[in-house]
């Protein structure tokens, strides 16, 4: 185990929302250290609450009891602006839905996170990385223009555009047929271990699952962790 502090730590993570039937409880006591450049997969069932889990360890949500440290700040103490500010240059996301803005081309999408924070090389560096993802040629096309898995490419580009030291993907490849599914998963962990950042993985995918370093399971709002062989 690394002797530097977990990059992402919960404690007593509670979760639980009201519905027809009274309170539901998604996750229970959850307690979890994630590690700079360790890749990590989140299993369960559906609706066992593996993207719930994901956005109160990024700081989407907030859980009802219990803290989130990220990067050693806790969340619950910061506004929803703070928790954006943390978030900036720091985190970046993979969504199954893609989440690009359709009035953007594949460059602007990439470009936008960087001009957000000022870089001064930003074209240069977006142009880098839609090439890195085999999407030179599609620079200057709109996302209604892109198959779903040139969608997901751009995506990633954009999510390692600000360098991030953290990572969360929710099913990046849940939208994808196999063999596309196959090569943006080959990418996203070419791209993990070229940046060296800490990958966290929300997946149904058991192969997508198994590349990770640790795989980690959610039943009955409580997270178990495999042995690793």
């Amino acid at each position: 185990m690394s002797s530097a502090p977990p990059i992402v730590q919960a404690r007593q993570l509670h979760k639980q929302v009201s519905g027809p039937e009274g309170e539901l409880v998604i996750l229970d006591q959850v307690d979890l250290d994630i590690y700079q450049g360790q890749s990590v997969a989140i299993l369960g069932a559906s609706g066992a609450g593996k993207s719930t889990l994901l956005g109160l360890l990024a700081g989407l949500d907030l859980p009802s009891s219990g803290s989130v440290l990220l990067g050693g700040q806790t969340l619950e103490t910061l506004d929803e602006d703070g928790r954006a500010a943390l978030r900036a240059g720091r985190v970046g996301f993979v969504f199954q839905s893609f989440q690009l803005l359709p009035t953007l081309n594949a460059m602007e999408n990439v470009l936008l996170p960087l001009e957000l924070a000022g870089a001064g090389d930003a074209r240069k560096r977006a142009a880098a990385l839609l090439e890195r993802v085999g999407l030179k040629e599609r620079g200057k096309h709109y996302p209604r223009q892109l198959s779903g898995g040139e969608q997901q490419r751009v995506a990633i580009a954009r999510a390692f555009a600000s360098e991030p030291q953290l990572l969360f993907a929710d099913e990046p490849t849940g939208n994808l047929d196999e063999h596309t599914g196959q090569r943006v998963a080959e990418l996203l962990f070419e791209l993990n271990r070229e940046h060296g950042t800490t990958l966290v993985l929300v997946t149904h995918n058991q192969h997508l699952a198994a590349r990770c370093d640790r795989r980690l399971y959610l039943e009955d709002g409580c997270l178990h962790q495999e042995a690793m062989a």
